[in-house]
């Protein structure tokens, strides 16, 4: 029998686990200076291009799961980065939408990108488009399973 198929070395999951992890680790000191975590910095970024949305579309944008997504909102309505509202037209539906505090943040984060390609020394943008655009090829069929 041949095992390779099982060999760490040969697994793209295991590539992509190492990254993730190393790669928000490398983003905290970036963000601590913000007071914000990696995953809120996830959910502001899809606020700063489209605010005043409904809970459903932040998960759609963002690929948080509900549950999480739902504390990490009332942390950040804690912090005055967000308000949480209902929908005038349906009270079932939650509006989230960025505070003036929220929107300062998007110029204090202008550093981030820049800082995070800086430990990417070995990457050229063109590289990264082609890894971009493997990984949405990647999602988009594991989707099918989620």
């Amino acid at each position: 029998m041949n095992y390779d198929n099982l060999k760490l070395k040969n697994q793209i999951c295991h590539r992509l686990y190492t990254a993730s992890n190393i790669m928000t680790r490398v983003y905290r000191p970036m963000l601590k200076k913000l007071d914000i975590t990696y995953p809120q910095y996830v959910v502001l970024m899809a606020l700063w291009e489209e605010n005043s949305i409904s809970v459903q579309r932040l998960i759609e944008l963002t690929s948080i799961d509900g549950g999480s997504l739902s504390l990490m909102l009332t942390k950040l309505v804690n912090k005055d980065i967000i308000t949480i509202t209902k929908d005038s037209e349906d009270k079932r539906k939650k509006i989230i939408n960025l505070t003036p505090k929220g929107i300062k943040l998007k110029e204090e984060a202008l550093s981030v990108p820049e800082e995070m390609w800086s430990c990417l020394e070995s990457l050229d943008y063109d590289d990264a488009q082609i890894l971009i655009s493997l990984l949405d090829k990647m999602n988009c069929d594991l989707k099918k399973f989620d």
